[in-house]
């Protein structure tokens, strides 16, 4: 079941740090938005999540705002 993630983060963000090796822990390939380099992708991600801070992951379109463990678990069927 591959179900298509998406990481919109900056790089000094702790949390972002601690989403992007979860999903590392549990083999889930995504794909990282630099949102602090890359304009367009953080206007997408407000556009998305009505947030500005970071991480926020797309989890094949459900929007998970921070490192909410357990509901990315549940979205990932872990």
């Amino acid at each position: 079941m591959n179900k298509k993630v998406k990481v919109y983060s900056t790089p000094t963000c702790p949390w972002c740090q601690r989403a992007k090796q979860f999903l590392k822990e549990n083999n889930i390939e995504f794909e990282d938005f630099d949102v602090s380099m890359d304009q367009e992708k953080a206007e997408e991600m407000i556009r998305i999540s009505g947030q500005m801070g970071v991480p926020v992951l797309d989890i094949d379109g459900e929007i998970v705002v921070g490192f909410d463990k357990e509901r990315i678990k549940e979205l990932l069927g872990l």
